[in-house]
Order: C-alpha cells, then structure tokens, then sequence
C-alpha cells in the first residue's frame, strides 16, 4: 500500500499564534503515528514561522516510523539534516518568504547543484526526494542528480480534480511511469485531501508515500484526528 506521511507544520502553527505547547508538536506526532500513519513529515523554513529547527531535532526520538524532512537545502538547513539524520530529505525550492511550496525544482538547470547535496545525504545513509512538477525532463533531470525518488507535486491535478477534469491526471500518470522505468521512487504531496486521495493513488503507478498536512488537519476539526488518518489509510490500500 502506499504510505501516509502526515505534515505536522499545521500543528507547530496553531501552537505559534498562542506561544506556549499547546496543542504539544511532539505529542501529536506521537499520535498520528500510534493511529497508523506510516511516517512524520515536517518543512521548517529559515523563518521558522511553523516548524522550529529545535522541533526538527526534538522529534529524532519522537518518530519511530518513516521521518521526513522538506525543504530548501540551504547551509542551514543541510547542517539540519546531517545533524538529526532522517530516514528522508526531500529537497524543495522554496523561496525564503513563500507561503508555501508553489513549484518544483528545474533539475536541469541545477543537476549539478542537486547532485552535490544529494551524494552529501547519501554519505550519511540519508534518502533524497526532489519535489518537481509532472515534467518529463525534469523527472530525466532528476535521475540525474542520483535522487533516490522524486515528490510529484500535486497542486495542479488538485486544482483539476476539483473542476471535474480526470485528465488533469495524465501528466502525472507519464511521469510515474517514465520515473519507474528510471528507478526513480514515487511520491507525492500538495493538496491532496481525503476528496481526491483514492482517485490519485488509483491512478498512479507504484505510488510509495503521500506527503498530506494542510487538508489532513483541516479535516481532523471536524472529524478528528485519529478518524482521518484512518480514513486516509483506507483509501491508500
């Protein structure tokens, strides 16, 4: 089945706006886990405006499951990595003052950049994922940076799939396929929600891990926490 890594930066955002531990980062981590998530995905930014680099390390004894750090490999954030050791990075271009992740990496135009990093967190027995969008070249490009996967990054196919457009799928569909010809993993995450989640991994070839935050806890206000992560789970069987 393909595993459910939940983005807890939500999480470290409620908590920001109040100051203090509440709701507790390490707490829900743990609990997302025990419900059946099948990994723990976090994207501090240089601002730390949700997840803080103390929550990066803090969580080292936290996930005993499949542990996810995103982000753009700045010193800092490598120096991060190399430090806390998660079982994957998974590189994305964020610009310092985004609001969120808007676009994937052109793996062409920055192969060699991305091969520098990524044989640095091979060293270190670190998995690398490349957030790119579902570009043929860029999923060749990606293979040539020696990531062990890349993260499809999902926006558009969201935006579809909420208009009625099933075909938003099919450049995601060719660039699973032609990533699996290359041995490239396949993962994916940004606004995949509990609506669309079935018809993506339905559809997908080889599909490993989904990466869901934003909509997993927008959803648990209504219907809880523990229920969602189950939810996500059988729909990703």
């Amino acid at each position: 089945m393909t595993k459910l890594s939940v983005n807890i930066n939500k999480i470290a955002t409620l908590r920001n706006s109040r100051g203090g531990n509440v709701p507790n980062l390490l707490k829900v981590a743990q609990d997302v886990q025990d419900f059946g998530a099948q990994g723990v995905t976090i994207h501090p930014r240089p601002d730390e405006r949700h997840i803080r680099y103390q929550d990066a390390r803090d969580l080292v004894n936290i996930v005993y499951t499949e542990y996810n750090i995103e982000g753009n490999p700045v010193k800092n954030f490598i120096d991060l990595v190399l430090e806390t050791k998660p079982t994957q990075v998974t590189l994305v271009p964020d610009a310092d003052d985004a609001l969120t992740s808007n676009a994937g990496w052109n793996t062409i135009k920055h192969k060699d950049f991305l091969k520098e990093v990524n044989q640095e967190f091979a060293r270190n027995g670190i998995r690398t994922s490349i957030f790119v969008d579902p570009v043929l070249e860029m999923i060749e490009g990606a293979k040539q940076t020696g990531a062990d996967r890349i993260e499809l990054y999902t926006e558009e196919f969201a935006h579809q799939y909420g208009l009625g457009n099933l075909k938003g799928i099919d450049p995601y569909v060719a660039a699973a396929k032609l990533a699996n010809e290359l041995n490239l993993g396949v993962n994916a995450g940004h606004d995949l929600s509990l609506d669309n989640i079935k018809f993506f991994k339905d559809n997908i070839p080889e599909l490993l891990e989904v990466s869901i935050g934003h909509a997993l806890i927008s959803e648990s206000i209504y219907l809880g926490i523990e229920n969602v992560v189950n939810m996500y789970i059988q729909k990703l069987r």
